[in-house]
Order: structure tokens, then C-alpha cells, then sequence
């Protein structure tokens, strides 16, 4: 049966299913479904194949936890990457708009999200074990955190050269994050830095724009517990 709203219950879930994306209200969702009865059905089913596809096929990387085709991700593929160079950051949008700056040529790592006791996110929450297995392996060492878990792998002779830069959000809660990571990695004596404060207090890298985001990775400076 219909409501009394929609003349229609398939165009009724078609708009409750829009409706649920992120800053969508019903209106604007039913605005867009009546869009897609508009256009030829091989459009709308080029449409909805992506999505499935999205659902169904998109990966992590294994290395740095960024959305990727491949099990590992175009940027831990590149040769020409600075792989010494992880820059650590909250989300897969972060990456995306430090790429739009063309000023940095390492490698990332995705945490998942910050530290954030008022939200229930603890630091198993997030993808902050892979990132030490990831230094144990370019270091040759152990972290606090490695041998408590018993990681293991492949290692390679210590490399000083290594440096981690911790590019999270400029609140408590990203502060919180960066000295709780720069604690774990400290024992392995390489080198984090943090961006340039070109970024105001609170800011997310999200909404900054590429000429301040990248001065303040090319003006990057050693991280201060």
C-alpha cells in the first residue's frame, strides 16, 4: 500500500534510501528521485551498478588503510613515493585534499578517526597497530605497543631517515591523538613532526585551502609533546 504522501511505494523507499545520505532531506531526496525517472534507464542502472560496486568491490590497502581497487593502493605502489615519509592522517579525505597541494611525495597512513573518549573511540579503534607494524618493519625495532602484541615481520637495518608527520586536526581531541601516537613511536628515535600552524586552532584538513595546507606541509616542524 501507498501513503498518503507518495503515489508510489517504490518512489516512497527510493526517497527514504537518498534520504538517509548525509545532509539530504526528504525534500531534496525526492526532488532527486523524480531526477532519475527522467533519465534513460541505462543511465539510472549505470547509476545504481556503481553504487553496488562501491559496496561490493572497493578495498582498504594493506599498507596504509586508504580505499584502493587493488589490495595495495596506487600511492603504496608508486616507486617514486618517498616511502620513508608516512604522513598520518584522520580519514581518506584527508589524503585526497593533501594530494590536491602537489606538495608532498611520501606515503600516508589512515587512521580511521581520532581518539575521542566522549564518543566512545579508543585507540583500538583505529588503525594505529598497523602504523607501528608498519615503522617496526622500516626500523628494525620494537615499540612498546609491538611487544605487548607480538608483532613480527620482515626487517630491514635501522633507517634514522625515517620520519613520521602527524597531520591531524588541530582540537583537543586531534592533539590527544598525536601525543598518544608519538608515545608509541618515540622508543624507535626517528623523527615526527607536525604541520605548520598556517592552520587555526580546530581546523580540519578537510576545509582548508590547498595554499595553506601546502605551506603548512612544506613548513612542517618537529613534533613538541
Amino acid at each position: 500500500m501507498t501513503s498518503d504522501k507518495y503515489p508510489s511505494r517504490l518512489l516512497e523507499n527510493a526517497v527514504e534510501a537518498i534520504s538517509s545520505l548525509p545532509g539530504v532531506g526528504s525534500r531534496s531526496a525526492l526532488r532527486l528521485a523524480l531526477h532519475l525517472l527522467k533519465q534513460p534507464r541505462e543511465n539510472v542502472h549505470h547509476f545504481t551498478q556503481a553504487i553496488d560496486r562501491l559496496a561490493d568491490e572497493v578495498k582498504y590497502c594493506r599498507e596504509c588503510m586508504m580505499l584502493s581497487d587493488d589490495d595495495l593502493c596506487q600511492i603504496c605502489s608508486d616507486g617514486r613515493r618517498d616511502h620513508r615519509q608516512i604522513c598520518v592522517v584522520e580519514s581518506v579525505r584527508d589524503v585526497m585534499s593533501i594530494e590536491v597541494t602537489g606538495q608532498f611525495h611520501g606515503v600516508y597512513h589512515v587512521l580511521g578517526g581520532i581518539i575521542s573518549p566522549i564518543s566512545g573511540v579508543g585507540p583500538s579503534d583505529l588503525n594505529i597497530r598497523q602504523l607501528l607494524e608498519r615503522l617496526q618493519r622500516l626500523t628494525g625495532e620494537e615499540t612498546p605497543e609491538a611487544i605487548r602484541h607480538g608483532m613480527d615481520g620482515p626487517r630491514i637495518p635501522s633507517a634514522p631517515e625515517v620520519e613520521v608527520i602527524l597531520a591531524l586536526s588541530g582540537d583537543v581531541e586531534g592533539e590527544t591523538t598525536a601525543f598518544y601516537i608519538y608515545r608509541q613511536i618515540a622508543p624507535l628515535g626517528i623523527k615526527v613532526s607536525t604541520l605548520a600552524r598556517g592552520l587555526g586552532f580546530g581546523d580540519d584538513l578537510e576545509y582548508a585551502d590547498a595554499l595553506t595546507l601546502g605551506r603548512s606541509i612544506v613548513n612542517r616542524q618537529l613534533f613538541k609533546p
